[in-house]
């Protein structure tokens, strides 16, 4: 089930590759001249043709609302949708696009700021990037890829951004690489982080920062963390009305939810949207999600990968 939010017609008026097998679309509407404003962190959902949705975060300025710019990197792992807009979409083809909404906002502080990108997440920080070189906000951005020849965006970072906020980190130059975990541990206790990227580099700055008070680490996934080994166990959903609700092994407790006839809107159905997400009132989640933050974790619950042990009563 889709989101609820406006769904657009946009028109693809650019379309290129960068490197590392990422595809870079600019959108505009057909008839207005400004899209839905958003602020830096935002993602769309694209609407696929075979129905699923893709959520990819908006990496162009927000002061320029005339048109929205996705990068997609080829997952050849992954579910289709990345591949179907590699090998369809070009400039003049219509995509249905949600309007923005943000899971990863840029917090008012006083403190250094830290945007940590891996590969191609340097996509949302890239929107904040822009914002906080406006606001003459202090700030650092560090970029970590293989190689620069495997950089995305990389001729946006420095055509955009001046050279003084930007650190650039490539593994095969030795002068480039940085420590992550020393380089962090080193930060003034009034700093803050903005962190996104591949699995692996997610859990590495996660690790360095685990010292860092916790309202001061902020980030985004593109995928949920890998769950251990264990194979799922059944247990038991009530409903604020006091509906028992069993959720089988094999079934996620969205489509259980769902089949005892309460609406719950979702959009990735992979723990990283936060679309479905939804209160605890009791009970022992087991949270396999990408998007709740610690103390979050404690009261919300997203239904469409997380679990819970015995019994748990949930705000619906």
């Amino acid at each position: 089930m889709a989101s609820p939010r406006i769904i657009m017609k946009l028109i693809v008026t650019g379309a290129h590759k960068e490197p590392g097998d990422v595809l870079v679309l600019e959108l505009k509407h057909p008839r207005k001249p400004l899209l839905p404003s958003f602020e830096p962190g935002s993602h769309v959902d694209v609407h696929l043709p075979n129905g699923r949705v893709r959520q990819y975060s908006l990496c162009s300025d927000p002061a320029d609302l005339t048109h929205y710019t996705i990068a997609v990197k080829r997952e050849p792992e992954g579910r289709g949708g990345s591949a179907w807009l590699h090998d369809t979409v070009t400039v003049g083809h219509e995509l249905h696009v949600s309007a923005p909404r943000n899971h990863f906002p840029l917090k008012e502080g006083e403190g250094p700021i830290l945007l940590l990108a891996g590969g191609i997440g340097i996509t949302p920080l890239l929107a904040m990037a822009r914002v906080l070189s406006r606001a003459d906000r202090p700030f650092e951005l560090h970029y970590f890829t293989r190689s620069r020849t495997f950089a995305p965006l990389l001729s946006m970072i420095e055509q955009d951004l001046d050279e003084t906020s930007v650190r650039l980190h490539f593994d095969d130059e030795a002068e480039t690489r940085a420590d992550l975990g020393a380089f962090l541990s080193k930060q003034p206790p009034n700093a803050e982080a903005y962190y996104c990227g591949p699995p692996g580099f997610m859990a590495a700055v996660s690790r360095a920062t685990e010292h860092w008070l916790e309202d001061s680490v902020h980030f985004e996934a593109f995928e949920p963390p890998a769950s251990d080994d264990a194979p799922p166990e059944p247990f038991t959903i009530v409903l604020r009305n006091g509906t028992i609700v069993p959720v089988p092994a094999e079934t996620s407790a969205l489509a259980a939810i769902r089949q005892a006839g309460v609406l719950v809107m979702a959009s990735c159905e992979n723990g990283v949207c936060g679309t479905c997400e939804c209160g605890i009132l009791e009970g022992q989640p087991i949270h396999r999600d990408a998007v709740l933050s610690k103390d979050a974790r404690s009261h919300r619950f997203i239904p469409c990968v997380s679990r819970a042990t015995g019994v748990l009563k949930l705000d619906l």
